[in-house]
């Protein structure tokens, strides 16, 4: 039986999952790895410890399906974005990678807006912010001077796999584009901006698409997991790109919720034209040829863990929203504000903070359960509102996925908050899905994206919005959204005090 496998590089766990030509997944392993933070704000990791965790899936799915070996006919990779690898002459990794969650580059993101100007957002389409490659590479230029006169090769995580399997270097237009250093209409390196930073191009990876091969197995690899045949390696595609592609978001008119640690609020985009200033992201696509427009809320399911773990400890998930269907919409005049951990769309803001406004003494938890859920589907409808306001999106259709998507009453709340139908996947594998359709793309199993969607991403029955819930949250909403400007000083003034 024909094979190919979709492997995903998390933050905190390496999954693969092993899928036949009908679209059927056949076999899952993972495995978790710890990360530094040697100071407040850094997030490191080893990379070597995703090559490790990759050994270990292959190993186990071979062991569930011994024909892999003469049966595999592609590896494609899904990757957490915008992370730091680098590597010496000698391609041995120099210090740990800095990861796409580490907050120390703030004064090298004021640098970069200072110094690089326009440009940076006319070719990027990005602004410079912590999260991207961008300025890490300057925090390495400017406070390890000695490491970076060691940099021979400059990569992102799940392209760190991909060498170490193949030996090749390169990279995909999708995680390119989260670098900051991607010309994202033109699909090559930018090199007014690395002019700009002194980055020289013979340091940085072949640009490929997502779908195209990167090489073969090693000689090395083959013996290693004893495979009797060449496997193709194929370049793979970023964690968001490809959560997007295996939930189907290859055409106008989808938009895909996300909601797990952040939450994301994606749409399709055909090509670079539109003009969002730095108020979203944008992309390439895994898709080839094709872009996404992304909103980035830092707590989405983390608001809702938050919650759990500080006020209904002893209760699970399921238990804590029971009750929530009881409340109408709008939780009785409660109101939350999803700003824990900082907030970046539509407020790119690292000293605001969360709050419950509103709170009365008939409140209850079901009250308070309820209006976690609408504040995080408030942030992320910012979004999707940025989306409709600049650009011209309408949605008639919205993937969720993540959290959001296993609970009846927050799927009905987010058709009605977003006022469009809401789809979820019958299986939901998330960007690994995505990885292994761009291995069977690149095999040869299907010729375009949406031919792979046909086989391999089906929905459950939809969920369409309810016309008076839609009316009450649109007022609510218009209350939500002065919500920021309200809390935004009082927020500052009381971190100036710790």
């Amino acid at each position: 039986m024909a094979y190919v496998l979709g492997i995903d590089l998390g933050t905190s766990s390496l999954k693969g999952i092993l899928i036949n030509k009908q679209g059927e997944v056949v076999g899952e392993s993972g495995y978790d790895y710890p990360i530094e933070t040697p100071k407040i704000g850094y997030s490191e990791q080893n990379p070597e410890l995703w090559m490790g965790a990759v050994k270990n899936v292959i190993i186990d799915l071979i062991g569930l399906h011994p024909d892999m070996k003469t049966d595999l006919e592609g590896i494609s990779f899904s990757g957490q974005m915008h992370s730091l690898v680098i590597l010496d002459e000698q391609k041995q990794v120099i210090r740990p990678a800095i990861l796409w969650n580490d907050v120390r580059t703030s004064k090298q993101c004021q640098t970069i807006t200072e110094k690089a100007g326009d440009l940076l957002l006319e070719v990027s389409k990005n602004r410079a912010l912590e999260g991207f490659t961008l300025p890490k590479i300057v925090w390495i230029q400017e406070n390890e001077p000695q490491n970076w006169d060691r940099v021979q090769y400059m990569m992102l995580p799940k392209d760190y796999l991909s060498f170490c399997l193949t030996g090749n270097y390169v990279t995909d237009f999708s995680d390119a584009a989260g670098t900051l250093l991607l010309d994202v209409a033109k699909k090559e390196w930018a090199t007014p901006i690395l002019d700009l930073f002194d980055i020289p191009i013979e340091r940085l990876p072949k640009l490929l698409s997502s779908q195209d091969k990167v090489g073969d197995l090693t000689d090395e690899m083959k013996t290693f997991f004893g495979f009797k045949v060449d496997v193709p390696v194929f370049a793979g595609g970023a964690d968001n790109a490809c959560a997007a592609l295996g939930a189907g978001i290859i055409k106008d008119g989808a938009g895909m919720c996300s909601i797990g640690t952040s939450g994301v609020f994606l749409s399709f985009e055909k090509d670079a034209s539109a003009d969002y200033q730095g108020k979203l992201h944008l992309f390439n696509h895994a898709a080839k040829n094709d872009y996404y427009a992304m909103g980035v809320t830092l707590a989405a399911g983390n608001s809702l863990e938050w919650f759990k773990r500080t006020f209904a400890q002893e209760q699970t998930f399921s238990e804590l929203l029971a009750g929530i269907s009881e409340v109408k919409p709008g939780s009785d005049g409660l109101l939350f504000s999803p700003y824990i951990v900082d907030e970046r769309t539509p407020h790119v803001d690292s000293q605001i903070r969360g709050s419950f406004i509103g709170i009365d003494t008939h409140h209850r938890l079901p009250h308070f359960s309820r209006a976690v859920l609408e504040g995080i589907t408030f942030s992320l409808k910012d979004s999707q509102l940025l989306m409709e306001e600049m650009a011209g999106r309408k949605f008639d259709r919205i993937v969720s996925v993540g959290g959001g998507a296993k609970n009846a009453d927050w799927l009905q709340m987010q058709a009605d908050i977003f006022n469009a139908t809401i789809l979820n996947l019958t299986v939901e594998q998330g960007p690994g899905l995505g990885a292994a359709m761009l291995a069977a793309i690149g095999a040869g199993w299907f010729d375009t994206a949406a031919d792979a969607a046909e086989v391999f991403v089906h929905y459950k029955a939809a969920v369409k919005p309810i016309a008076e819930n839609v009316v009450a949250y649109d007022a609510i909403y218009q209350i939500y959204r002065q919500v920021y400007q309200a809390t935004q000083s009082l927020s500052h003034a009381l971190l100036a005090l710790k």
